[in-house]
């Protein structure tokens, strides 16, 4: 947590709480009083179309909130993997929903987190956490804020469903547990 600017870059297709993703994300930086972008960006379809955001969270004002290439880049569907692959900047971490995506070419000078992400959802009651599952597995390998503001974000975002939350930290969990087996 130790880097004064971190760039993401989340993606998938419309459905998968690809934009949610980058509100919690905003939504945890602030918490933990950072500087934070959330940019979203979505086709006509919305749901089953395509959707991207980015995020940038820093430890001092943020110059230009546009992310061209990500130190971190996470996402949902083979599209998306194909599109934003070499965006992500050397030396950082392409998070792929191994649920949908197969096993495709990469690069050797990123690391390449494979997540099933649907199947670890589907097991914990709820295929629509896929995403929260992904965040415990980002959050867990390449944390950004501490967890106490992601978490935080996570019952901010719920809003006022006391279960919704109860299942996204049950996500979060699940996420992090496989994260623990990566390492």
């Amino acid at each position: 947590m130790s880097k004064q600017i971190t760039k993401f870059i989340l993606a998938g297709f419309g459905g998968q709480g690809v934009l949610f993703m980058g509100k919690l994300l905003a939504q945890a930086g602030m918490n933990a009083g950072k500087q934070v972008t959330w940019i979203p960006s979505y086709g006509p379809e919305m749901r089953g179309g395509t959707a991207n955001c980015s995020v940038v969270i820093s430890d001092k004002k943020i110059g230009a909130p546009t992310v061209g290439k990500a130190d971190i880049a996470i996402v949902m569907n083979t599209a998306s993997y194909e599109k934003f692959l070499s965006s992500v900047l050397p030396g950082g971490t392409l998070y792929v929903n191994s649920s949908i995506v197969p096993e495709l070419p990469g690069r050797a000078d990123i690391t390449i987190v494979r997540v099933p992400v649907n199947e670890i959802a589907h097991e914990i009651g709820s295929d629509k956490v896929a995403n929260i599952v992904m965040l415990g597995v980002v959050q867990n390998i390449t944390p950004v804020v501490p967890d106490e503001a992601f978490e935080g974000a996570l019952i901010q975002l719920a809003g006022k469903k006391p279960e919704l939350a109860e299942l996204n930290q049950r996500a979060l969990n699940a996420g992090r547990e496989f994260a623990q087996k990566l390492k």
